[in-house]
């Protein structure tokens, strides 16, 4: 019989309410780090019995293990170190007297001011964050001065990123065929 009258089926009622709460549960849930806790664990198993069973092993481990530190370290260092370091870039034809040359169009900086003198002729819309791919897929051109801006962009990008050296007459080449794209513009 329970204290004070109070009826069975709203105890069992209410026991039901309280143990039914997640921090009543009693199974265990699964802890999804503990592989590699469990892995971890065996790793320093492992060490501690090498160190037991076979202290010279031990030793020549760890020195290979401290030299493959020190060389990603190294490594490390001389990567950020090549990243960050100046580069030294001499002045080359026609960059002296502010004038376009070889060395505009090795950085990109040549797309720039062509696709500047294209939006004046209203053959594009000049944005400083499009690439010059961008400009072959949305310029106002027919066929052939598409054709022609597309193996311009080859010809800028080979420069640019393939590190194929631009001299005077590949660039003023380069320039007569930029300069011919404003006869190919597509009426608006």
């Amino acid at each position: 019989m329970l204290a004070q009258g109070i009826p069975p089926d709203s105890l069992r009622a209410a026991l039901r309410e309280v143990f039914a709460r997640p921090e009543y549960r009693w199974n265990e849930r699964p802890d999804p780090w503990a592989w590699i806790v469990a892995v971890w664990d065996r790793l320093l198993d492992w060490l501690d019995g090498l160190q037991r069973g076979h202290p010279a092993g031990f030793k020549v481990l760890l020195a290979l293990l401290t030299l493959v530190l020190v060389g990603l370290l190294a490594h490390m260092g001389y990567v950020v170190w090549r990243i960050t370091r100046p580069t030294a870039r001499t002045p080359a034809w026609g960059e002296g007297a502010g004038g376009i040359g070889a060395p505009e169009l090795a950085d990109g900086r040549a797309h720039r001011l062509r696709a500047e003198e294209l939006e004046r002729r209203r053959a594009l819309a000049f944005h400083p964050s499009k690439t010059p791919a961008e400009y072959v897929g949305e310029a106002r051109l027919d066929a052939a001065g598409r054709a022609s801006l597309a193996e311009l962009v080859a010809r800028l990008y080979r420069h640019v990123f393939g590190g194929i050296p631009c001299d005077e007459g590949g660039y003023r080449e380069f320039g007569a065929a930029a300069d011919e794209l404003g006869s190919h513009v597509a009426p608006a």
